[in-house]
């Protein structure tokens, strides 16, 4: 059943078995797995079907450094569906060394391995419908694959593993029905949770309070309560409860909203490749089921272990769009259509470069010397990126001189001094909103760097080309693009005690036995990859934890709904 939170009237008390907060990918997991579990689920969504101009602005607040942090109601959204509604697709899930304490990474380690973890990926490759959980090229594409660069055997890095595409995947239109239908699962759009009420000593929660921006108020409670809002909304929510702990819920130690990690993300340098056009291939393979696949470079293990430093991984990219000097109509037609892109991906292919009129006039000859190239380029974009139901997942651009930049992706340091705290202004409905001080640190400049100058020596030393870059504009690089789109990880992080951590190992939060986090938050590292399909495997790890707690006897049995 589906809801609307001004449907009910105000000072009702909704109850349930489970309550989950928020109806992203995590939320909408969780609820998915328990349909016709014989347990009573609620869903509270803060935003509706639609985008919600009003809505979505409860997400603002402030950022210590705009260079660093994008405004924090961008990337997130605040509707059903969450932020699946707008992601890329990409998925992979974290490499084993990911989960290991790692001396040189400071803060590191999970409360379990990627072996406890691998059921629930496979699980998350299929409902996330990037196909069978295989993560190797040659396994995944058979006959099909085709090297990345023919004959470099690099001792540092891999070409073997793959990124797999969504469609991708909006959670929200594409389950939401399914839990409409289901007979056990209610789903209360535009109800806004303001606060975790706890009892008295602390231990459980008891309710929470919810209010719509219209001004109505209701209370929800449930045996089990699972907040699953987002890496920055978790945060927030729990530092806002502070009724009973007066620093926040699971805060005594001073440690939700720190370790706040994104990605390290930029485009750098010039990479010629010595060899025949067909020997270089950096574009999408199709799998026998349809997924958009592409090989990367990847740093092994053992090297990163070798050199003491974070995970990373690169991909041959096209040379930098904003620079007319490329000559390419294409990328010229990519400039011009900025003001049509939207920003996340704007962002990412123009970075913070202004343009001006005789910029703009080059780019616009770029376009008149070739239409036909752009036509032809435009003409698939829209097939098959637009309108196609899987849609083609970036833009690909082959080049007759075998010449690429470099686009990277990097583990950040987990960084306490990185962190999401509570401003004074307060929100509508009278919540503080969040300041958010991201940092980045010398760790997190040397993985780059040191991956950066191992990839140069090995093309070199292989014969294959050259990769020819300014080490010192490599800090530059590495904040171009600041704290990188919506992987906001870390602030609410697992680990097996409250000395060094907020939740365990299930999410449950220390010291709470009934309240639970879900999603990209409780992560204690951030890997080189998406957080996406981890998120969605985390979940499904907890829709079985939590079965199995809530089918055990209980002393009382709480009703759906109560007046």
């Amino acid at each position: 059943m589906m809801l609307d939170a001004s449907e009910l009237p105000t000072g009702k008390t909704l109850t349930a078995d489970l309550c989950i907060v928020g109806a992203g990918a995590a939320g909408i997991t969780l609820a998915l797995q328990l349909i016709d579990s014989g347990l009573e689920v609620l869903v509270l969504e803060s935003g509706g079907l639609k985008p919600e101009a009003a809505t979505q602005a409860l997400y603002s607040g402030s950022v210590r450094e705009a260079r660093l942090h994008s405004p924090p109601d961008r990337y997130r959204q605040r509707r059903f569906g969450g932020t699946s509604t707008i992601w890329g697709g990409r998925c992979m899930p974290f490499d084993p060394i990911d989960f290991e304490p790692r001396e040189f990474m400071p803060h590191s380690g999970w409360p379990l391995s990627r072996a406890e973890l691998l059921p629930f990926y496979r699980r998350a490759n299929r409902l996330a419908e990037a196909g069978e959980f295989e993560y190797q090229a040659g396994p995944a594409l058979g006959a099909s694959c085709r090297p990345m660069i023919r004959n470099f055997d690099s001792p540092h890095f891999t070409s073997d593993t793959l990124e797999r595409f969504s469609c991708p995947t909006d959670f929200g239109a594409r389950y939401g029905h399914k839990l409409a239908a289901a007979a056990n699962v209610t789903v209360v759009l535009h109800a806004n949770v303001v606060r975790i009420q706890l009892a008295r000593e602390g231990g459980q929660v008891e309710s929470l309070d919810v209010r719509t921006l219209d001004g109505k108020s209701f209370t929800a409670r449930a045996r089990q309560f699972v907040i699953a809002s987002g890496g920055l909304e978790n945060a927030r929510l729990l530092l806002a409860s502070r009724d009973v702990q007066s620093a926040g819920i699971g805060n005594s130690n001073d440690l939700v909203g720190r370790f706040y990690m994104c990605h390290l993300a930029g485009t750098i340098g010039a990479i010629t490749i010595n060899k025949p056009l067909q020997d270089v291939y950096h574009g999408y393979e199709v799998d026998a089921d349809g997924i958009y696949c592409r090989q990367r470079l990847a740093l092994r293990e053992e090297v990163q272990r070798e050199q003491g430093i974070g995970n990373f991984i690169a991909r041959l990219h096209h040379p930098r769009i904003t620079d007319p000097a490329h000559r390419n109509s294409i990328l010229s037609l990519l400039y011009l259509a900025k003001p049509i892109i939207p920003y996340e991906y704007s962002v990412r292919l123009h970075g913070g470069a202004k343009s001006d009129f005789a910029t703009w006039l080059k780019h616009v000859r770029n376009v008149a010397t070739a239409p036909f190239d752009a036509f032809r380029f435009a003409t698939h974009m829209v097939r098959d990126r637009f309108l196609a139901e899987r849609k083609f997942p970036s833009i690909i651009m082959r080049s007759r001189a075998n010449l690429f930049s470099l686009d990277f992706h990097a583990e950040q340091q987990p960084n306490p001094l990185s962190r999401v705290t509570l401003s004074e202004q307060l929100d509508p409905l009278g919540m503080p909103r969040i300041h958010v001080d991201w940092r980045y640190t010398a760790i997190d400049v040397d993985t780059v760097k040191r991956s950066l100058a191992l990839l140069a020596a090995d093309l070199s030393q292989s014969g294959v080309g050259r990769f020819e870059y300014d080490p010192d504009s490599i800090e530059e690089e590495v904040t171009r693009y600041g704290a990188y789109g919506g992987h906001h990880i870390g602030t609410v992080r697992m680990g097996t005690g409250p000395r060094d951590s907020v939740v365990d190992s299930n999410g449950r939060v220390h010291g709470v036995h009934n309240l639970y986090v879900a999603g990209s938050a409780i992560f204690p590292t951030s890997s080189q990859a998406n957080p996406t399909l981890t998120v969605i495997a985390m979940a499904l790890r907890l829709a079985e934890h939590l079965g199995g707690e809530l089918r055990r006897p209980q002393p009382a049995v709480l009703m759906r709904e109560t007046a």
